[in-house]
């Protein structure tokens, strides 16, 4: 993993899926073959990989701290093209103190992510009156996640982050984007956990090599899509979990 320190000139951009997105890191070590933020590449410079770089803004949250006082009070996505939760922020610990600034001046803020580590600043989120977590969940087969994302965390950490999350009073969600072979088993395996679900369709233009080797076959046609989307809804909604197809 190459992985520098770099100064970024800004921290808070505009989102068309919230008001801001806030991305303390560039790339993202996880490297899912699906991943729509591999585009990031072209603006980047990086020779590596997608899933072989991560750039650390050093800066965050100095920024952060000069940005808010100059905007309107909005939500926050963190993050939107990296996991703001990838192993490098058990180190730095960027997103921390960007969800403290946050929280200190009451802006509200989505946490998307894959990864159990988000529980370390359970904390701050508990103290967010207007805070959410989401994890994305792909499938209920550990075996299929570990072919599409082989550097994430496990089905059953996620699930298990989600719970203690909802158990502890944080609005949660699951992100269910892409839908993944095995994921009919997820209904059952969130009820309880999540305040309501988010499902969408994978992408092929960003995809990788392996996405398409394996991908294509099962799930190139709108159709199954639909499908399994319907299918997976009337699930949640027979749990008594909202859900909303993105599709």
């Amino acid at each position: 993993m190459n992985t520098k320190e770099v100064t970024a000139k800004q921290i808070l951009s505009r989102s068309k899926v919230f008001a801001y997105a806030l991305n303390p890191y560039i790339g993202c070590s996880y490297g899912c073959t699906y991943c729509y933020a591999r585009f990031m590449r072209r603006f980047t410079g990086h020779g590596d990989k997608w899933g072989e770089f991560v750039d650390v803004k050093v800066n965050a949250s100095e920024l952060l701290e000069k940005e808010i006082r100059l905007k309107k009070v909005a939500r926050v996505w963190v993050s939107g093209v990296c996991d703001p939760y990838q192993p490098v922020e058990g180190r730095c610990r960027l997103t921390r103190r960007c969800l403290e600034i946050l929280t200190e001046n009451g802006w509200p803020v989505t946490v998307q992510t894959k990864s159990p580590l988000v529980l370390r600043d359970l904390d701050l989120l508990k103290r967010s009156e207007s805070a959410e977590v989401g994890l994305t969940v792909t499938t209920a087969d550990d075996a299929v996640r570990s072919m599409f994302e082989p550097r994430a965390p496990s089905v059953g950490d996620r699930i298990n982050a989600l719970a203690t999350l909802h158990s502890e009073g944080v609005k949660t969600f699951a992100m269910i984007a892409p839908i993944l072979p095995g994921a009919d088993g997820l209904a059952e395996m969130l009820t309880g956990k999540v305040d309501h679900v988010l499902i969408d369709r994978m992408n092929y233009h960003h995809a990788d090599r392996i996405y398409r080797k394996y991908g294509v076959e099962w799930a190139r046609s709108e159709g199954f899509f639909i499908r399994q989307g319907r299918d997976l809804r009337r699930a949640f909604e027979g749990e008594g979990i909202p859900c909303e197809i993105l599709f």
